[in-house]
């Protein structure tokens, strides 16, 4: 063999023993990077003080205890409505109604703990979101029902695991479609569609507007009467689905007919098959028109109950459990994120 040969032989060995040692590296690069990760998954957290600087609509719960282990078994996480313990607090949720109107000022004369994070909380729409302007710069995290949210809170979320297996709909309804509504306003959106399909339909109405309010043990059984409820929000605004959809409609057991954010939105959030959206029709005649069919085909009425052998849901109506979320999302919340555009950021 030439001594050129040799050199190309001894190459050749050279690169076949690195072909075989380079995943043997990689995989035990792989295996150190898991077990740092495990162990930094299995180190323990710290204890989590959570301030709420007032409660949201004046209505409060009590925090005594350790109300996060006790009824969501969150461990580490610490409610508080007690202002004097803003210096110690690692977060301070401020409900924006409040807020924006003077209702309860934010503590801007008090020294700020340089790691303390301040959380803005709304569940309400952009257009309820009022003097926003005013909070640019002071706020390090957002809670709302947007899916983008920092914490995301929804108003009610879809579930896997049928929990109705023998689920049916009630037979002999009395009432075709119902509409639950308190504030009404007539440059809604809602209100054009339901004064025109009104003209096509029945619609029972309850609520403040009309002078017929439901007490709570009264609304789903009202609801529950009826064949469809008119879920429709006050605003079409990005992943605005309230209760009126999750509460009214769902636990009732009513077929909603939805006006919000786009089909998309509620294909991504709703049980599959649970909805039948404004949207989709040309006109409020189209929609009458499809709910009389559906109505009378006990078959095809029955399909938009299909979902509850595969999936349930799940609402969210305790503001504890809603705050005793930040502690499970605080080990990936950024640290150092400050919202100087509040205000472009709800309206985005």
């Amino acid at each position: 063999m030439t001594t050129s040969g040799s050199r190309a032989f001894l190459l050749f060995l050279f690169l076949l023993l690195l072909g075989s040692l380079l995943p043997l590296l990689y995989y035990s690069f792989l295996d150190r990077k898991l077990e740092q990760q495990k162990c930094h998954l299995n180190a323990p957290r710290r204890n989590i003080s959570v301030l709420l600087w007032h409660w949201p609509f004046g209505r409060s719960y009590s925090l005594d205890g350790d109300k996060c282990l006790e009824m969501y078994n969150i461990s580490r996480c610490f409610l508080t409505d007690n202002t004097t313990a803003f210096s110690a607090a690692d977060v301070v949720v401020f409900h924006h109604h409040e807020v924006s109107r003077g209702m309860s000022p934010l503590p801007l004369h008090q020294e700020r703990p340089a790691t303390q994070h301040w959380v803005w909380l709304s569940m309400e729409p952009p257009v309820n979101s009022v003097n926003l302007s005013q909070l640019n710069g002071l706020f390090n995290w957002t809670m709302s029902y947007r899916r983008d949210a920092d914490i995301s809170i929804p108003y009610g979320k879809t579930v896997l695991g049928g929990d109705e297996l023998n689920f049916q709909a009630a037979p002999n309804r009395s009432c075709f479609v119902s509409w639950v509504v308190s504030k009404y306003r007539p440059h809604q959106a809602r209100a054009r569609v339901y004064q025109s399909l009104k003209k096509y339909i029945p619609i029972e109405v309850y609520g403040r507007w009309n002078k017929k309010p439901l007490s709570n043990n009264k609304l789903l059984p009202t609801i529950a009467n009826c064949l469809f409820y008119l879920s429709f929000e006050n605003s079409e605004a990005k992943d605005y689905i309230s209760e009126k959809l999750w509460r009214n409609a769902f636990q009732a057991g009513a077929v909603p007919v939805v006006l919000g954010p786009s089909r998309t939105t509620y294909e991504a959030l709703a049980p599959p098959g649970s909805f039948i959206h404004v949207a989709d029709f040309k006109s409020t005649a189209d929609l009458a028109a499809y709910l009389k069919r559906v109505a009378a085909d006990k078959q095809t009425y029955e399909k938009y109950f299909q979902w509850r052998h595969t999936h349930r849901i799940k609402t969210y109506t305790d503001w504890r459990e809603r705050l005793c979320q930040i502690c499970v999302k605080y080990p990936s919340l950024p640290a150092h994120r400050v919202y100087q555009d509040l205000e472009g950021w709800v309206y985005s």
